[in-house]
């Protein structure tokens, strides 16, 4: 049997309508198991749960809502009995603006998403995994090294990271895992203006090693590899796939 095999692992996907959630969602469904697939829109989950097929839930939940993650892992038991993959990688992008301009507001939403719901899942979704279990918080090339006018994004990703490495250490006898997947720029539709505009996109293209922005499915190796046994030594690292752009 396959060290990928995923055949029986029921796995979450948080944000996984569209763009790097849905492609990882597709790769842990290829690979056998059960895909939950969460999001905030039910038009672009049901596109996704069509394209898996037959094995997939569909939830509607907004993970910096507690009572929405409560009412996920509810669901999630009372269809399936267990938990045993969490990918968190639903996020809100950067707001590219200094910090004498971002407001109390703006700083608070985005660190709401990509932190408190990070922090929400994995306490209530991950608490709910036995044996073998694997969680990948989903960071950034931004949680590893400063990004210019992206002060909140930066320390929200920069919080998953140490999120992770804590949780590691607490639930190692568990037997659960926990690491981070950090993506360098990835060509999404919510990403695509930016990285087709002619001055800043040209400049993140120039500046990233392997000359081409990655796509979604780039993702998808290394989301198998960390949901699978095949990482079954590693936890609380971070796997980056960034066309070498932290190399520098």
């Amino acid at each position: 049997m396959s060290e990928f095999n995923l055949v029986d692992k029921v796995c979450i996907v948080t944000g996984a309508g569209r763009g790097i959630g849905r492609a990882m969602a597709e790769a842990l469904a290829r690979h056998g198991g059960f895909i939950v697939l969460v999001g905030r829109t039910q038009a672009t989950l049901d596109e996704a749960a069509d394209a898996i097929g037959d094995r997939v839930m569909v939830q509607l939940a907004d993970v910096a809502r507690e009572a929405d993650v409560l009412a996920l892992r509810d669901a999630v038991l009372a269809r399936t009995g267990r938990i045993d993959v969490l990918v968190n990688n639903a996020g809100v992008n950067p707001i590219f603006r200094s910090i004498e301009r971002i407001d109390l507001d703006e700083w608070q939403h985005i660190i709401d998403v990509n932190l408190t719901g990070v922090f929400l899942c994995c306490k209530h979704l991950g608490g709910a995994m036995g044996l073998g279990g694997s969680i990948i918080n989903v960071s950034s090339v931004a949680g590893l090294g400063g990004l210019p006018r992206s002060v909140p994004y930066c320390a929200s990703k920069g919080g998953v990271e140490m999120l992770t490495k804590a949780l590691a250490l607490d639930w190692a006898k568990r037997g659960v895992r926990v690491n981070t997947l950090a993506p360098g720029w990835v060509d999404t539709d919510l990403t695509h203006e930016l990285l087709e505009h002619d001055v800043h996109g040209k400049r993140l293209l120039e500046r990233t090693p392997l000359g081409r922005f990655a796509v979604p499915n780039d993702m998808a190796g290394g989301v198998v590899f960390l949901a699978s046994g095949a990482s079954a030594f590693m936890t609380g690292q971070s796997l980056v796939i960034d066309g070498g752009w932290t190399a520098e």
